[in-house]
């Protein structure tokens, strides 16, 4: 079941023996402090809406932050969306994230959680994050494309990666790209040198949305819904 090879994909993500510039750190919450908390939550979620071999769409964010897969190990995901919208009880801890705010309006929107998940897989160019600490001593997200140093020194485990979720029965003539700046121009060129997709259709990137056009956020669910429509 496809399921069982997400699981496995996750369960097994390594950075291997990357050198990271000075101040950087992976962020993997796969294998870390809340492991085994993260690992339960990975298993209900897939076991709960990829329990099948159906062939669905990518869609690619830039990399986990600290608040959502960060948390919970899933894309846009954190334990509020978890519990009110996927359904799937986590007292734990708790985490907010904006963006997953907004992806989950878009989802309901689409039609259920179940209709959306049946139709795409949400993925990151790089699965795993990193963290910086800022000059006031706290830990903040950081983003494989923040640095020329970072992206060159990741892009051997992103090409694996992405690879390695092209075998989840993903369809290949569309792939939607959140964010339509550096993720959007990095993922084009990665497409060009592996020809996975015959398309790739960007879309502004959710925290950009709610940071910079949150008075426009309706509208840009409205976008969302079209494109993945058209497409679906």
């Amino acid at each position: 079941m496809l399921c069982n090879r997400i699981i496995n994909f996750y369960q097994n993500l390594d950075t291997g023996n990357i050198s990271f510039p000075e101040g950087i750190q992976v962020m993997n919450p796969y294998k870390g402090e809340n492991t085994d908390k993260i690992l339960r939550i990975i298993n209900v979620f897939y076991q709960k809406f990829y329990n099948d071999n159906n062939p669905r769409k990518l869609i690619l964010g830039i990399n986990p932050g600290r608040f959502g897969a960060g948390s919970t190990g899933l894309m846009f995901t954190d334990t509020i969306r978890l519990n009110e919208n996927c359904g799937i009880p986590f007292n734990d801890f708790h985490s907010r994230e904006l963006s997953s705010d907004f992806f989950y309006r878009v989802i309901e929107k689409f039609g259920s959680v179940y209709r959306f998940y049946n139709t795409f897989y949400i993925g990151a160019v790089s699965p795993l994050g990193f963290l910086k600490i800022n000059n006031k001593g706290r830990e903040i997200n950081y983003n494989y494309n923040d640095s020329k140093e970072l992206q060159q020194a990741v892009l051997p485990f992103i090409k694996q990666s992405l690879l390695r979720q092209m075998e989840f029965n993903i369809q290949t003539d569309v792939c939607f790209c959140l964010g339509t700046g550096k993720n959007y121009t990095f993922l084009t060129k990665l497409n060009s040198e592996l020809k996975l997709f015959d398309k790739i259709i960007a879309l502004e990137h959710p925290r950009y949305i709610l940071q910079y056009k949150s008075r426009q956020s309706n509208q840009y669910i409205e976008k969302y819904i079209q494109i993945f429509k058209d497409y679906a």
